[in-house]
């Protein structure tokens, strides 16, 4: 039976914890005991962990051997910010599929109200993202970077591959883009409800970025996200 996994809180040699409602949750919920073991994702690698006390608001693993742990390609979302049930929905689900990083960014479109709202939910984003990761067995979650505005997120060039996922592409396709070199660090930039303002198509060109399309029909923003996701990482992996 494949053990669940966790992602520690603190780490201090052959020791680990977890705190607050991350202990509480694995003690009220799964009636974790002392004895019981899980495989601990420590940072740097993934250890097998045995349970060995269990206090309110913590829970402490004794570490033994590490464990194999997979690893995935390198892909960062720039995810424009949109209607937040739907947004956290995104972030889960492509956090299960083993993006890097999740840039949430103020677009042309993106609604007022959200924007000046998305600051502070970037704490609930994390939590979504930690918990997607330890459900899917990764050894970390993705970093969920500040919200920032889209001419910053759009000057990044520190990566291999820059992709903007546009309505208006008619002959790339995204799965063709990814699976060209160069094969490395790839950012896919998916936008909001309504798509990329003309002026934004324009800044994303200038700056030498990658138009492509996941085929005829228009997706919802979160759809277009796990599919964009789900499309780079079996093309990279």
């Amino acid at each position: 039976m494949t053990r669940r996994r966790w992602i520690a809180d603190e780490v201090s040699s052959n020791l680990a914890a977890l705190t607050g409602d991350h202990a509480n949750h694995l003690v009220r919920v799964l009636r974790a005991r002392v004895g019981q073991e899980f495989d601990i994702a420590t940072g740097a690698v993934v250890r097998r962990g045995r349970i060995v006390s269990i206090d309110q608001g913590r829970v402490e693993f004794e570490l033994g051997e590490e464990v194999a742990a997979a690893t995935t390609p390198n892909v960062t979302l720039l995810l424009a910010i949109f209607k937040f049930d739907r947004m956290e929905w995104a972030i889960e689900k492509c956090t299960e599929l083993g993006v890097s990083r999740v840039v949430p960014v103020i677009a042309r479109r993106t609604d007022a109200h959200l924007a000046s709202a998305a600051a502070k939910r970037a704490e609930r984003w994390r939590r979504i993202a930690l918990q997607a990761s330890e459900q899917s067995r990764r050894s970390g979650p993705p970093e969920i970077a500040a919200p920032i505005r889209l001419q910053e997120a759009a000057s990044v060039t520190s990566v291999d591959l820059r992709i903007f996922l546009a309505e208006s592409e008619q002959q790339a396709l995204l799965r063709d883009v990814v699976a060209t070199p160069p094969r490395g660090r790839i950012v896919l930039a998916v936008g909001p409800e309504g798509g990329w303002a003309e002026d934004e198509l324009h800044l994303f060109k200038t700056a030498g970025w990658i138009s492509a399309s996941l085929g005829p029909t228009i997706l919802r923003s979160e759809t277009a996200a796990i599919a964009a996701t789900a499309i780079a990482m079996a093309e990279l992996d």
